[in-house]
């Protein structure tokens, strides 16, 4: 039988021995905290995943890889306005290719001698393109609020699909832009 002397002493080494590997596994585990920085950059380097290191290609060298060049769609811009506002494309059409993004400009003037709110609703013909047109800036997505007599030039910018069906050559984008808060006449 072991005295509690020796229980004592053993259980001391053994606490000690303890803490020593206890502290070797946390300086490792830290250490490798420290490695995972530089082990990460050098494996996105080799396989050319999430590479940090590279310069960012310029907008001259950035080729757009989704565009159809095969094909050319003639789209037509439109624009209607209820109320006292001036509203038109300032270019009637162009032709472009599917993938290709493009801004167009539309200009709408405020008539009146008093402040107006409005809001452009959009509509596409042939139907079966909506889908296809996607809008990435518009003067759509807001309302618009005008002093009176000002005139604001606003971007569309927008890309057509290449997974638009062949068969549809032409779309025409058309807006409509509505006042909001109309002043009620005055009943007679």
């Amino acid at each position: 039988m072991s005295t509690p002397q020796e229980n004592s002493h053993i259980d001391r080494s053994f606490n000690r021995s303890m803490l020593v590997k206890l502290f070797v596994v946390a300086a490792l585990m830290f250490g490798f905290g420290f490695a995972l920085v530089p082990m990460y950059r050098a494996i996105c380097e080799i396989t050319g995943i999430n590479n940090l290191v590279q310069r960012d290609v310029s907008a001259r060298e950035a080729k757009n890889t989704q565009v159809d060049m095969s094909r050319t769609i003639s789209i037509e811009f439109d624009a209607n306005a209820r109320g006292p506002l001036e509203f038109k494309p300032e270019q009637h059409s162009l032709d472009l290719h599917p993938g290709e993004v493009t801004t167009v400009m539309y200009e709408v003037t405020n008539e009146q001698n008093r402040t107006v709110k409005a809001q452009a609703i959009p509509s596409y013909a042939p139907k079966q393109a909506t889908e296809y047109f996607n809008k990435i800036e518009c003067f759509c997505f807001t309302q618009q609020t005008l002093a009176p007599k000002e005139t604001k030039r606003m971007p569309v910018v927008f890309v057509v699909d290449p997974k638009l069906p062949k068969d549809v050559k032409t779309i025409t984008l058309s807006y409509t832009f509505f006042e909001l808060d109309a002043p009620k006449q005055a009943a007679n």
